[in-house]
């Protein structure tokens, strides 16, 4: 359906070019009307444990469906923060100008949000080598033109250059991970694959299979940027516009992680050394929960940029998901599915929340250059365009800590909900985000991980400090110099010389949005039956109950 759907959206591109706002819109109706016939789809009784389609190259499942129907939603919910064209309007001299330099993009974004969504649906249904790396390559290389959508930004072709560089070479493991399997066993489907470790008793075999499976899984590690193979993703992360950022921080982790749960609870490798052997799948994810951890925690410490802050915060929360994963018992795949939810949820809001007070900032800005340098007094059109396109277009995101300082006297609902969020993700009860760490770690006590078990809690606490950095910036009032050259700036809409109108930044769904998934957050703990019956199912659908 969204395949195509994209293919009438691009003729309709090619046609008319101008209707950039309804391409918007549009994407996201058709993202909750392929949510809608996925949750239809879960009715179904004939699914059990799996039914293969498109001659075994993808299994849909349980698990699977329900990760479609969460991926379309939580795509149509970052689409409808795409930022609306901001007008200001002078009636002395009827200038009505467009600064915000998002709109001309919001087509391509649209289409490519499409793109990669349905790669990552198929990609949690993969049940063979082949379809496993296409719907990875259909997800990255529209992640690849997202990250360097904006082509006015420097920052942001870096970005993405550096994220296309540094994806190609994971997408090199995983095919030469795929390469391996191929040519030692001559099969692609999966579960073909899972039979023939079960039965053969040649080492060989048993050994490029492991190895091709290790690369594969490397692979895949670097795209979740999980430790040691995380450096890209501060730089990516930090250097994109924050509409983007969004996505990179949570679309791609959640059908990666998907398809790495589905491999790990199938595939049992053991590797023989000497008179021990080991899962060595098992240790390669745990040896990256635990660096994941540390290094996500203690550099993320020294961060002053927001979004490099909360890039290191989703290194650590991977670490998290890795251990859930490395375990693989009921009780931690439970953990995991819940972990991944409320991550999603918490980012969502969080980036959200970011995006909102960005417009805001954005306003305030726009006020002060308009004022100081007299802009609107001037009658030169020619002047104001240069002056948009070289200093007004750096103001759309908000890029460091310090600049959060004292919004809560400005944006007290706003700042209060963002505070939730950093709360969360910090693991204060009784928000969501506790309840998802203390499962984990109550999986790994009861299976005997202890040094993994402290490691997750000691990092935790120390983790909640740069959270509580940010909360203490946001609650800090302003010099009083500052706070008074800001109140003119913000009450420049009632000067009656200029007579200046500024459209609204925020729309009432944006609010919406971030109301509901605060008080997700917040009132988890009323009512946690909905979600964790609903993982419980899944959990046992996994192992075949």
């Amino acid at each position: 359906m969204i395949f195509i759907s994209l293919l009438i959206l691009i003729v309709a591109m090619a046609l008319f070019s101008e209707q950039n706002l309804r391409y918007n819109r549009i994407s996201i109706i058709i993202l909750f009307y392929a949510g809608a016939l996925t949750l239809n789809a879960l009715y179904i009784q004939s699914i059990g444990s799996g039914i293969g389609i498109y001659g075994g190259l993808y299994q849909i499942t349980a698990i699977s469906q329900f990760f479609d129907l969460f991926i379309y939603l939580i795509g149509a919910l970052i689409l409808l923060a795409w930022p609306l064209k901001i007008n200001i309007e002078n009636d002395k001299y009827n200038i009505i100008k467009n600064y915000n330099s998002a709109s001309k993009y919001i087509t391509e974004y649209s289409l490519i949000i499409l793109f990669t969504t349905l790669g990552a649906s198929l990609l949690v249904s993969s049940a063979d080598l082949v379809s496993m790396y296409l719907s990875i390559e259909l997800q990255s290389f529209g992640i690849y033109i997202i990250a360097s959508l904006y082509r006015d930004s420097e920052s942001a072709t870096s970005a993405g250059l550096k994220y296309f560089l540094l994806g190609g070479l994971s997408s090199c493991i995983i095919l030469l991970g795929i390469g391996l399997i191929y040519t030692y066993t001559g099969l692609t489907k999966f579960e073909s694959i899972y039979s023939l470790i079960s039965v053969s008793y040649n080492n060989n075999i048993i050994q490029s299979i492991t190895l091709g499976f290790l690369l594969i899984i490397i692979g895949f590690l670097f795209k979740i940027a999980a430790a040691p193979l995380h450096n890209w993703a501060p730089d990516v992360y930090d250097d994109s516009p924050t509409i983007v950022t969004i996505w990179l921080t949570i679309m791609p982790k959640i059908s990666i992680i998907i398809l790495l749960l589905e491999l790990n609870t199938q595939i049992d490798l053991e590797l023989v050394l000497g008179n021990n052997t080991i899962n060595i799948i098992k240790y390669l994810l745990l040896i990256s929960s635990l660096l994941s951890l540390l290094l996500g925690t203690i550099v993320g410490l020294a961060q002053i940029k927001i979004k490099r802050l909360l890039a290191y915060s989703t290194i650590s929360h991977v670490g998290f998901i890795l251990l859930a994963l490395a375990i693989s018992t009921e009780q931690s795949i439970e953990s995991l599915i819940f972990y991944i939810i409320q991550y999603t949820i918490t980012n969502l809001n969080s980036f959200l929340i970011i995006i909102a007070l960005s417009y805001i900032f954005y306003n305030s800005i726009i006020n002060n250059i308009l004022i100081k340098e007299n802009l609107i007094n001037n009658s030169n059109f020619k002047e104001i365009n240069n002056y948009n396109n070289n200093k007004l277009n750096n103001f759309s995101d908000i890029n460091y800590i310090s600049e959060f300082k004292g919004q809560f006297l400005f944006n007290p609902l706003l700042s209060i909900s963002l505070s939730i969020c950093l709360f969360s993700m910090a693991g204060i009860p009784p928000l969501i985000g506790f309840f998802s760490k203390q499962f984990v770690l109550l999986s790994a006590i009861q299976s005997g991980y202890y040094f993994m078990a402290i490691i997750a809690i000691l990092v935790s606490v120390i983790s909640a400090s740069y959270y509580l950095k940010i909360i203490r910036v946001l609650h800090t009032g302003l010099d009083e110099s500052i706070e008074k050259d800001i109140n003119n700036n913000i009450n420049i809409s009632n000067s009656k010389d200029l007579n200046i109108k500024f459209d609204s930044l925020l729309t009432n769904v944006h609010s919406f949005l971030i109301s509901i998934l605060t008080l997700t957050i917040l009132l988890f703990v009323l009512k946690p039956s909905i979600i964790l019956s609903s993982i419980r199912i899944l959990s046992l659908s996994i192992f075949n109950y």
